[in-house]
Protein backbone atom coordinates (compact mmCIF):
# COMPACT_ATOMS: atom_id res chain seq x y z
CA UNK A 1 0.00 0.00 0.00
CA UNK A 2 0.98 3.80 -0.67
CA UNK A 3 2.93 5.97 2.09
CA UNK A 4 2.67 9.12 2.52
CA UNK A 5 3.15 11.77 5.00
CA UNK A 6 2.37 15.32 5.63
CA UNK A 7 5.52 18.13 5.55
CA UNK A 8 6.95 21.28 6.83
CA UNK A 9 6.76 23.26 3.62
CA UNK A 10 8.70 25.75 2.78
CA UNK A 11 6.18 28.47 0.84
CA UNK A 12 5.70 32.23 -0.22
CA UNK A 13 3.92 34.89 2.20
CA UNK A 14 0.52 34.73 0.30
CA UNK A 15 0.69 37.85 -0.44
CA UNK A 16 3.92 37.25 -2.48
CA UNK A 17 2.49 33.86 -3.93
CA UNK A 18 1.76 34.99 -7.39
CA UNK A 19 5.00 36.62 -7.71
CA UNK A 20 7.30 33.58 -6.37
CA UNK A 21 5.82 30.94 -8.23
CA UNK A 22 6.84 30.04 -11.96
CA UNK A 23 6.32 27.12 -14.77
CA UNK A 24 8.73 24.09 -13.99
CA UNK A 25 11.86 24.24 -14.65
CA UNK A 26 12.12 21.97 -17.63
CA UNK A 27 9.76 23.70 -19.25
CA UNK A 28 11.93 26.48 -19.93
CA UNK A 29 15.07 26.79 -21.60
CA UNK A 30 17.73 29.42 -19.89
CA UNK A 31 17.43 32.21 -22.54
CA UNK A 32 13.40 31.94 -21.99
CA UNK A 33 13.84 31.82 -18.16
CA UNK A 34 15.90 34.90 -17.86
CA UNK A 35 13.04 36.83 -20.11
CA UNK A 36 10.47 35.40 -17.63
CA UNK A 37 11.91 36.31 -14.56
CA UNK A 38 13.27 39.72 -16.06
CA UNK A 39 12.14 42.68 -13.38
CA UNK A 40 10.89 39.70 -10.41
CA UNK A 41 13.20 39.31 -7.92
CA UNK A 42 10.85 36.93 -5.77
CA UNK A 43 10.76 34.58 -8.99
CA UNK A 44 11.21 31.08 -7.68
CA UNK A 45 13.26 30.95 -11.73
CA UNK A 46 15.83 32.38 -9.55
CA UNK A 47 16.50 28.73 -7.34
CA UNK A 48 15.29 26.19 -9.88
CA UNK A 49 17.19 27.98 -12.97
CA UNK A 50 19.47 30.11 -11.10
CA UNK A 51 22.17 30.29 -14.19
CA UNK A 52 19.64 33.00 -15.41
CA UNK A 53 21.88 34.98 -12.48
CA UNK A 54 24.86 33.75 -13.46
CA UNK A 55 26.95 34.94 -16.78
CA UNK A 56 24.85 34.21 -19.99
CA UNK A 57 27.76 31.96 -21.38
CA UNK A 58 27.56 30.03 -18.11
CA UNK A 59 27.69 26.02 -18.05
CA UNK A 60 24.77 24.99 -16.53
CA UNK A 61 25.63 21.92 -15.25
CA UNK A 62 28.62 23.50 -13.22
CA UNK A 63 28.72 23.77 -9.31
CA UNK A 64 28.54 27.42 -9.35
CA UNK A 65 24.88 27.09 -10.65
CA UNK A 66 23.95 24.51 -8.12
CA UNK A 67 25.60 26.61 -5.47
CA UNK A 68 24.05 29.69 -7.01
CA UNK A 69 20.00 28.16 -6.24
CA UNK A 70 21.30 27.29 -2.39
CA UNK A 71 22.70 30.57 -2.30
CA UNK A 72 19.03 32.34 -3.94
CA UNK A 73 16.88 29.58 -1.38
CA UNK A 74 18.90 30.55 1.92
CA UNK A 75 18.03 34.35 0.98
CA UNK A 76 14.56 34.21 0.00
CA UNK A 77 13.92 32.10 3.61
CA UNK A 78 16.19 35.09 5.33
CA UNK A 79 14.78 37.67 3.75
CA UNK A 80 10.85 36.51 4.58
CA UNK A 81 9.57 36.04 0.71
CA UNK A 82 9.78 32.01 1.93
CA UNK A 83 8.57 30.72 5.06
CA UNK A 84 8.76 26.91 6.63
CA UNK A 85 5.55 25.57 7.87
CA UNK A 86 5.69 25.15 11.36
CA UNK A 87 3.75 21.31 11.50
CA UNK A 88 3.99 18.85 9.39
CA UNK A 89 0.60 19.32 6.76
CA UNK A 90 -0.83 18.17 3.80
CA UNK A 91 -1.93 20.57 1.18
CA UNK A 92 -5.08 20.77 -1.36
CA UNK A 93 -3.45 22.02 -4.88
CA UNK A 94 -6.61 23.00 -7.34
CA UNK A 95 -5.45 24.26 -10.97
CA UNK A 96 -7.90 25.47 -13.56
CA UNK A 97 -7.26 25.45 -17.48
CA UNK A 98 -9.44 26.46 -19.66
CA UNK A 99 -12.81 26.12 -17.62
CA UNK A 100 -11.73 22.40 -16.46
CA UNK A 101 -10.52 22.01 -12.84
CA UNK A 102 -8.66 19.16 -11.26
CA UNK A 103 -7.81 18.87 -7.42
CA UNK A 104 -4.87 16.90 -5.89
CA UNK A 105 -3.13 16.17 -2.60
CA UNK A 106 0.42 17.55 -1.97
CA UNK A 107 2.33 15.10 0.12
CA UNK A 108 6.02 13.38 0.90
CA UNK A 109 6.03 9.91 -0.77
CA UNK A 110 7.37 7.32 0.28
CA UNK A 111 11.44 6.57 -1.43
CA UNK A 112 11.05 3.04 -0.21
CA UNK A 113 7.74 3.19 -2.22
CA UNK A 114 9.57 3.79 -4.99
CA UNK A 115 12.45 1.29 -5.31
CA UNK A 116 9.83 -1.47 -4.05
CA UNK A 117 7.45 -0.33 -7.30
CA UNK A 118 4.77 0.41 -5.02
CA UNK A 119 5.45 4.02 -6.88
CA UNK A 120 4.92 2.48 -10.40
CA UNK A 121 7.48 3.66 -13.13
CA UNK A 122 6.48 4.00 -16.96
CA UNK A 123 9.41 5.44 -18.43
CA UNK A 124 12.99 5.16 -18.36
CA UNK A 125 14.67 8.48 -17.58
CA UNK A 126 17.77 9.97 -19.61
CA UNK A 127 21.01 10.29 -17.62
CA UNK A 128 22.28 13.79 -18.19
CA UNK A 129 18.47 14.65 -16.55
CA UNK A 130 18.74 13.31 -14.06
CA UNK A 131 22.26 13.70 -12.74
CA UNK A 132 21.35 17.30 -12.96
CA UNK A 133 18.52 17.27 -10.55
CA UNK A 134 21.17 15.24 -8.31
CA UNK A 135 23.05 18.47 -8.12
CA UNK A 136 20.54 20.89 -7.46
CA UNK A 137 19.06 18.46 -4.79
CA UNK A 138 21.92 17.75 -3.09
CA UNK A 139 23.42 20.98 -3.29
CA UNK A 140 20.65 23.01 -2.57
CA UNK A 141 19.47 20.42 0.19
CA UNK A 142 15.68 21.18 -1.19
CA UNK A 143 13.37 19.31 -3.54
CA UNK A 144 11.72 21.86 -5.80
CA UNK A 145 10.41 20.50 -8.28
CA UNK A 146 7.00 18.28 -7.64
CA UNK A 147 6.62 14.58 -8.81
CA UNK A 148 3.13 14.38 -10.51
CA UNK A 149 1.71 11.16 -9.32
CA UNK A 150 -2.17 9.56 -10.32
CA UNK A 151 -3.88 7.13 -8.52
CA UNK A 152 -7.52 5.30 -8.70
CA UNK A 153 -9.76 7.65 -7.42
CA UNK A 154 -10.95 6.58 -4.16
CA UNK A 155 -14.45 7.94 -2.95
CA UNK A 156 -13.19 8.22 0.89
CA UNK A 157 -11.11 11.02 -0.08
CA UNK A 158 -12.46 12.21 -2.69
CA UNK A 159 -14.81 13.21 -0.06
CA UNK A 160 -12.26 14.64 2.46
CA UNK A 161 -10.74 16.85 -0.26
CA UNK A 162 -14.47 18.24 -1.21
CA UNK A 163 -15.44 19.07 2.23
CA UNK A 164 -12.14 20.51 3.41
CA UNK A 165 -12.20 22.78 0.44
CA UNK A 166 -16.22 23.22 0.89
CA UNK A 167 -15.15 24.27 4.36
CA UNK A 168 -12.46 25.95 4.58
CA UNK A 169 -10.08 29.31 3.47
CA UNK A 170 -7.19 29.21 0.71
CA UNK A 171 -4.19 30.49 1.23
CA UNK A 172 -3.09 30.74 -2.19
CA UNK A 173 -5.82 32.31 -4.68
CA UNK A 174 -3.99 33.49 -7.99
CA UNK A 175 -4.72 33.25 -11.97
CA UNK A 176 -1.14 33.19 -13.98
CA UNK A 177 0.21 35.16 -16.42
CA UNK A 178 -0.95 32.10 -18.83
CA UNK A 179 -4.77 32.12 -17.52
CA UNK A 180 -4.38 28.86 -15.16
CA UNK A 181 -6.12 29.37 -11.90
CA UNK A 182 -3.75 28.17 -8.94
CA UNK A 183 -5.41 27.31 -5.38
CA UNK A 184 -4.08 25.96 -2.44
CA UNK A 185 -5.31 24.97 1.08
CA UNK A 186 -3.22 23.74 3.89
CA UNK A 187 -4.75 20.68 5.90
CA UNK A 188 -3.61 21.71 9.32
CA UNK A 189 -6.05 19.44 11.66
CA UNK A 190 -4.51 16.33 13.05
CA UNK A 191 -7.58 14.13 12.60
CA UNK A 192 -8.09 14.65 9.09
CA UNK A 193 -4.31 14.65 8.52
CA UNK A 194 -4.70 10.73 10.15
CA UNK A 195 -7.54 9.95 7.98
CA UNK A 196 -5.88 10.58 4.93
CA UNK A 197 -2.51 8.77 5.64
CA UNK A 198 -4.52 6.13 6.82
CA UNK A 199 -6.64 5.54 3.26
CA UNK A 200 -3.61 6.07 1.32
CA UNK A 201 -2.36 3.11 3.73
CA UNK A 202 -5.53 0.85 3.45
CA UNK A 203 -7.11 1.85 0.07
CA UNK A 204 -4.56 3.11 -2.48
CA UNK A 205 -2.39 -0.19 -3.64
CA UNK A 206 0.11 1.77 -5.90
CA UNK A 207 0.54 5.23 -7.36
CA UNK A 208 1.80 6.10 -10.73
CA UNK A 209 4.22 8.32 -12.01
CA UNK A 210 2.77 10.54 -14.40
CA UNK A 211 5.27 13.33 -14.68
CA UNK A 212 7.99 13.95 -13.17
CA UNK A 213 10.45 10.43 -13.49
CA UNK A 214 13.73 12.23 -13.39
CA UNK A 215 13.08 14.28 -10.04
CA UNK A 216 11.59 10.47 -8.51
CA UNK A 217 14.65 8.61 -9.55
CA UNK A 218 16.92 11.51 -8.23
CA UNK A 219 15.89 11.49 -5.11
CA UNK A 220 16.17 8.28 -4.46
CA UNK A 221 19.36 8.68 -5.59
CA UNK A 222 20.14 11.40 -3.09
CA UNK A 223 19.16 9.13 -0.44
CA UNK A 224 21.42 6.66 -1.30
CA UNK A 225 24.44 8.64 -1.66
CA UNK A 226 23.52 10.55 1.47
CA UNK A 227 24.07 6.83 3.18
CA UNK A 228 23.63 7.40 7.29
CA UNK A 229 23.99 10.96 7.08
CA UNK A 230 20.21 10.69 5.19
CA UNK A 231 17.83 12.94 7.02
CA UNK A 232 14.35 11.54 7.73
CA UNK A 233 13.07 14.11 5.28
CA UNK A 234 15.60 12.93 2.42
CA UNK A 235 12.98 9.01 2.89
CA UNK A 236 10.21 11.04 1.25
CA UNK A 237 9.92 13.05 -2.11
CA UNK A 238 7.83 15.86 -2.67
CA UNK A 239 4.24 14.69 -4.75
CA UNK A 240 1.44 15.90 -5.51
CA UNK A 241 -1.19 12.64 -6.27
CA UNK A 242 -3.97 13.29 -8.53
CA UNK A 243 -7.18 10.91 -8.86
CA UNK A 244 -7.12 9.56 -12.32
CA UNK A 245 -10.84 10.46 -12.95
CA UNK A 246 -9.41 14.13 -13.08
CA UNK A 247 -5.58 13.77 -15.87
CA UNK A 248 -5.80 15.63 -18.93
CA UNK A 249 -2.97 14.25 -21.00
CA UNK A 250 -1.68 15.96 -24.10
CA UNK A 251 0.24 14.52 -27.30
CA UNK A 252 3.88 14.91 -26.82
CA UNK A 253 5.68 15.47 -30.00
CA UNK A 254 8.91 14.79 -31.76
CA UNK A 255 11.74 16.38 -33.78
CA UNK A 256 15.02 15.40 -34.94
CA UNK A 257 17.85 17.14 -36.28
CA UNK A 258 18.68 15.32 -40.02
CA UNK A 259 17.18 12.86 -42.15
CA UNK A 260 20.24 9.96 -41.37
CA UNK A 261 21.84 11.16 -44.65
CA UNK A 262 18.29 10.74 -46.39
CA UNK A 263 16.79 13.35 -48.91
CA UNK A 264 13.24 14.17 -48.22
CA UNK A 265 12.32 12.33 -51.42
CA UNK A 266 14.08 8.75 -50.24
CA UNK A 267 11.99 9.21 -46.43
CA UNK A 268 8.84 9.61 -47.99
CA UNK A 269 9.80 6.61 -50.33
CA UNK A 270 10.91 4.61 -47.67
CA UNK A 271 8.08 5.21 -44.89
CA UNK A 272 5.58 4.39 -47.78
CA UNK A 273 6.13 0.69 -46.46
CA UNK A 274 4.07 1.26 -43.54
CA UNK A 275 2.23 3.87 -43.90
CA UNK A 276 -0.44 5.32 -45.82
CA UNK A 277 0.84 8.88 -47.32
CA UNK A 278 -0.76 12.32 -48.10
CA UNK A 279 -0.14 15.53 -48.27
CA UNK A 280 -2.29 17.97 -45.69
CA UNK A 281 -2.88 21.50 -46.28
CA UNK A 282 -2.18 22.54 -42.35
CA UNK A 283 -0.42 21.33 -39.07
CA UNK A 284 -2.44 17.74 -37.86
CA UNK A 285 -3.08 17.15 -35.13
CA UNK A 286 -3.89 13.64 -35.44
CA UNK A 287 -7.46 12.45 -34.73
CA UNK A 288 -7.21 8.78 -34.34
CA UNK A 289 -4.91 6.40 -33.03
CA UNK A 290 -1.83 5.26 -35.04
CA UNK A 291 -2.24 8.21 -36.83
CA UNK A 292 0.56 10.73 -37.31
CA UNK A 293 1.49 14.25 -38.33
CA UNK A 294 4.79 15.17 -40.34
CA UNK A 295 6.32 18.21 -41.19
CA UNK A 296 9.37 18.09 -43.66
CA UNK A 297 10.55 21.11 -45.57
CA UNK A 298 7.63 23.20 -45.34
CA UNK A 299 5.02 20.57 -46.26
CA UNK A 300 2.82 18.48 -43.92
CA UNK A 301 1.66 15.38 -44.22
CA UNK A 302 -0.33 12.67 -42.32
CA UNK A 303 1.12 9.23 -41.92
CA UNK A 304 -1.92 6.51 -41.11
CA UNK A 305 -0.28 2.43 -39.83
CA UNK A 306 -0.74 -0.10 -42.19
CA UNK A 307 -2.41 -2.84 -40.62
CA UNK A 308 0.41 -5.63 -39.87
CA UNK A 309 3.41 -2.92 -39.17
CA UNK A 310 2.93 -3.08 -35.48
CA UNK A 311 2.31 -5.68 -32.81
CA UNK A 312 -1.26 -5.06 -30.38
CA UNK A 313 0.61 -6.19 -27.14
CA UNK A 314 0.59 -3.08 -24.62
CA UNK A 315 3.94 -1.08 -25.64
CA UNK A 316 3.53 -2.05 -29.01
CA UNK A 317 0.29 -0.86 -30.16
CA UNK A 318 1.14 2.69 -28.36
CA UNK A 319 1.94 5.60 -31.05
CA UNK A 320 4.41 6.21 -29.57
CA UNK A 321 6.24 2.73 -30.22
CA UNK A 322 5.08 3.01 -33.74
CA UNK A 323 6.64 6.14 -34.44
CA UNK A 324 9.82 4.63 -32.81
CA UNK A 325 10.08 1.21 -34.36
CA UNK A 326 8.78 2.03 -37.81
CA UNK A 327 10.12 5.51 -38.44
CA UNK A 328 13.17 6.70 -35.80
CA UNK A 329 14.85 3.70 -35.41
CA UNK A 330 14.21 1.70 -39.00
CA UNK A 331 14.92 4.88 -41.16
CA UNK A 332 16.20 7.80 -38.88
CA UNK A 333 18.99 5.71 -36.92
CA UNK A 334 17.79 6.92 -33.29
CA UNK A 335 18.10 3.73 -31.57
CA UNK A 336 18.10 4.72 -27.95
CA UNK A 337 15.76 7.83 -27.56
CA UNK A 338 16.90 8.78 -23.92
CA UNK A 339 20.86 9.50 -25.35
CA UNK A 340 20.17 10.77 -28.72
CA UNK A 341 21.02 14.03 -29.10
CA UNK A 342 19.61 13.93 -32.63
CA UNK A 343 16.04 13.76 -30.82
CA UNK A 344 14.22 16.25 -29.02
CA UNK A 345 10.78 16.73 -27.28
CA UNK A 346 8.17 19.26 -27.53
CA UNK A 347 5.14 19.44 -25.39
CA UNK A 348 1.71 19.59 -26.83
CA UNK A 349 1.31 22.72 -24.82
CA UNK A 350 3.57 24.48 -27.03
CA UNK A 351 1.30 24.18 -29.96
CA UNK A 352 2.47 23.06 -33.55
CA UNK A 353 3.66 26.00 -34.58
CA UNK A 354 6.62 25.34 -32.07
CA UNK A 355 6.87 22.09 -34.29
CA UNK A 356 7.09 23.96 -37.60
CA UNK A 357 8.89 27.32 -36.13
CA UNK A 358 12.28 24.27 -35.11
CA UNK A 359 12.55 22.71 -38.45
CA UNK A 360 11.66 26.16 -40.62
CA UNK A 361 14.79 27.71 -38.34
CA UNK A 362 16.90 24.73 -40.08
CA UNK A 363 17.16 23.44 -36.73
CA UNK A 364 15.80 20.49 -37.00
CA UNK A 365 14.86 18.74 -40.40
CA UNK A 366 11.62 16.60 -39.44
CA UNK A 367 8.80 17.09 -36.79
CA UNK A 368 6.15 14.53 -36.23
CA UNK A 369 2.82 15.09 -34.12
CA UNK A 370 0.84 11.85 -32.05
CA UNK A 371 -2.27 11.26 -30.76
CA UNK A 372 -1.97 11.42 -26.93
CA UNK A 373 -1.27 8.52 -24.70
CA UNK A 374 -4.92 7.54 -22.54
CA UNK A 375 -4.38 7.52 -18.71
CA UNK A 376 -5.89 3.97 -19.08
CA UNK A 377 -3.05 2.85 -21.17
CA UNK A 378 -0.41 4.34 -19.13
CA UNK A 379 -1.73 2.44 -15.99
CA UNK A 380 -1.92 -0.88 -17.90
CA UNK A 381 2.21 -0.55 -18.98
CA UNK A 382 3.25 0.56 -15.55
CA UNK A 383 1.19 -2.54 -14.20
CA UNK A 384 2.51 -4.76 -16.44
CA UNK A 385 6.57 -4.06 -15.33
CA UNK A 386 7.29 -2.34 -19.13
CA UNK A 387 7.80 1.29 -20.28
CA UNK A 388 7.20 3.45 -22.81
CA UNK A 389 9.67 5.33 -24.94
CA UNK A 390 10.69 8.31 -23.30
CA UNK A 391 8.62 11.58 -23.48
CA UNK A 392 5.60 9.56 -24.06
CA UNK A 393 3.16 11.59 -22.02
CA UNK A 394 2.82 15.01 -21.27
CA UNK A 395 0.41 16.83 -18.23
CA UNK A 396 -1.78 19.79 -18.35
CA UNK A 397 -1.72 22.01 -16.60
CA UNK A 398 1.25 21.92 -14.81
CA UNK A 399 2.23 22.49 -11.26
CA UNK A 400 3.29 25.87 -10.07
CA UNK A 401 7.28 25.44 -8.79
CA UNK A 402 7.64 27.45 -5.67
CA UNK A 403 4.66 27.00 -3.43
CA UNK A 404 5.55 24.35 -1.81
CA UNK A 405 8.58 22.92 -1.48
CA UNK A 406 10.40 19.79 0.76
CA UNK A 407 13.58 20.37 2.55
CA UNK A 408 15.69 17.26 3.03
CA UNK A 409 18.62 18.77 5.12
Amino acid sequence: MASIQPFKAVRPQPEQASQVASRPYDVLNSKEAREEAAGNASSFLHITKSEIDLPENIDIHTPAVYEKAKENLDAFIQKGILFREEKPCYYIYQLVMNGRSQTGLVAASSVDDYEKDVIKKHEFTRPEKEQDRINHIKTSGAQTGNVFLAYRNVKELDNIIDNWKAGNHPVYNFTADDNISHTIWVVDKDETITAITDIFASLVPVTYIADGHHRAASAAKVRKALGAAASDDANYFLTTLFPSNQLYIMDYNRVVKDLNGLTEAELLQKLEADFKIEKVSAALAPANLHEFGMYLKGQWYKLTSKEGTYTTDPIGVLDVSILSNNVLDKWLGIKDQRTDKRIDFVGGIRGLGELEKRVNSGEMAVAFSLHPVTIQQLFDIADSGNVMPPKSTWFEPKLRDGLLTHLIA
